[in-house]
């Protein structure tokens, strides 16, 4: 059965590294966080780390194993689930007293919550029984926040191996997927992001892990980001014919999202989640009538009533008071805080320069630029390691990155096999092209200046985690 969470806010996925391990930070007090699973190499050096920490011989997984990929992402999974698992254990030994992690998961509860009006009542209670019956009663309403996991559906390189045969089902996103389904996990979701990846939904639906029990609940939802009323719409639709229900559609703001400017025709947050108000109903209805008809001929299972079906909204909320207007509004019933959670070391995995840049920051620093590979407008902070590493091969004469990880390899504009945009390789070719045009002084200045400003994601991104655990280590 499905344990709906206790608080009106998830930290959803930031970057490869930031939120990679915020379950084990955060769960315990019945806070829902997303890891992204899709750089196992990330995944291997948390794997690492965190061993030692539960007391726990670490093994590592070679990238000589048949299907490394999926293994180590399933038994990173699952040891964040041990941890979590004996953390609550331990929370709900725990004496009510000040500064206990029991007093705190109460504390942080919401005002309107059923469990914080129980929690003040045995507070206030005079009486011994009564309080220790509140007491035990409270205990047993502990709930551990959601472990859920991010897929970008865009970072689905295919795979080969030594004989440079393709290997089937063994894509990056295919992989990551499969992956997370052979974890142990439950009252978990997948959370895809970047739009419809047709072979990873077709293998989502041969997965008996994502299908629907006797309750019509399950043990792992789906979770769709979107932009908008008509992707939900499509996306459900093509998975409902596969008998897989979308339990959440997680709604991005139109402009910022991820640190990424996701430019739209003018429409922003609040007429997408109006939409989303009106035609809900009816996009639940639609979803079910296929849904119904495809889970029957699959599992031979009839249902009266679609499952829950939720919308939530995350993306360019600063407030308390926005977060607040659009749940009552638009009737969601959860907000994502990102960027607030970073400056909250005991939720994410910053370093400390990256802390430090972003506690300095002002408006100046954040600049709108063209460094993202995946050709969107991203908002960068200035003076963060990756952006260093990048200064630095330029001033070297070697512009670009090594592209170690290829998640990003979508372009084929000098090479059969796609390349990043970012990487050495790549750039080395467009700049010998450009140089080759005898452009104008000025165009000339800005094609250089467009290409040599890609930055590396993959790296850049994970640098936090890694940087972090380095210096734990040191510390220890």
């Amino acid at each position: 059965m499905y344990h709906s969470s206790p608080h009106s806010f998830h930290i959803p996925v930031m970057g490869l590294a930031y939120t990679v391990d915020s379950p084990i930070k955060v769960a315990r007090f019945g806070i829902s966080s997303v890891i992204s699973i899709i750089e196992d190499r990330l995944v291997e050096m948390m794997r690492k780390h965190y061993y030692p920490l539960a007391n726990q011989e670490y093994f590592p997984i070679s990238t000589h194993e048949e299907d490394y990929r999926a293994k180590r992402i399933t038994d990173y999974l699952n040891l964040v689930n041990s941890i979590v698992k004996s953390q609550v254990d331990t929370l709900k030994a725990a004496v009510f007293e000040k500064g206990s992690e029991i007093v705190k998961y109460f504390e942080m509860l919401p005002e309107s919550s059923a469990l914080k009006k129980v929690y003040n009542k045995m507070l206030l209670s005079v009486d011994k029984f009564e309080k220790q019956k509140l007491e035990n009663y409270l205990r047993t309403q502990i709930r551990p926040g959601s472990i859920d996991v991010n897929i970008m559906t865009k970072t689905d390189r295919d795979n080969f191996n030594k004989k440079g045969e393709l290997i089937e089902v063994g894509s990056d996103a295919v992989a990551a997927l499969r992956g997370y389904a052979n974890s142990d996990l439950c009252n978990s979701s997948i959370v895809f992001s970047a739009g419809m990846n047709p072979r990873l939904y077709n293998y989502l639906g041969n997965c008996k892990e994502f299908e629907v029990n006797e309750d019509g609940a399950f043990s792992k939802r789906v979770v769709i980001k979107v932009s908008d009323y008509r992707s939900a719409l499509i996306q459900g639709k093509y998975l409902a014919k596969k008998g897989i229900w979308v339990s959440e559609f997680r709604i991005e703001s139109g402009l910022n999202c991820g640190g990424h400017a996701f430019a739209t025709e003018g429409f922003l947050l609040g007429p997408i989640l109006e939409e989303f108000k009106i035609h809900r109903q009816e996009l639940i209805d639609t979803l079910f009538q296929i849904y119904s008809k495809s889970i029957f001929q699959k599992i031979k299972k009839k249902f009266l009533y679609p499952p829950q079906l939720s919308i939530t909204a995350q993306g360019g909320i600063g407030t308390h008071e926005e977060a607040d207007f659009l749940m009552s509004h638009y009737q969601i019933e959860s907000i994502g805080w990102g960027t607030p959670f970073l400056l909250v070391p005991e939720a994410t995995t910053v370093d400390e320069n990256t802390l430090k840049l972003l506690c300095d920051a002002k408006e100046t620093d954040v600049v709108l630029s063209r460094s993202s590979p995946l050709g969107i407008r991203l908002y960068n902070l200035k003076g963060t390691s990756a952006e260093e590493e990048k200064l630095e091969r330029i001033r070297k004469g070697k512009p670009g990155s090594p592209c170690t990880e290829k998640h990003l390899g979508f372009n084929t504009e000098f090479t059969k096999e796609s390349i990043c945009t970012a990487s050495h390789k790549y750039q080395k070719l467009k700049i010998a092209a450009i140089e080759k045009l005898t452009l104008p002084e000025k165009e000339y200045k800005k094609q250089m200046s467009d290409i040599l400003e890609k930055e590396c994601l993959c790296v850049g991104l994970s640098n936090p985690a890694a940087l972090y655990t380095v210096l734990l280590s040191l510390k220890s």
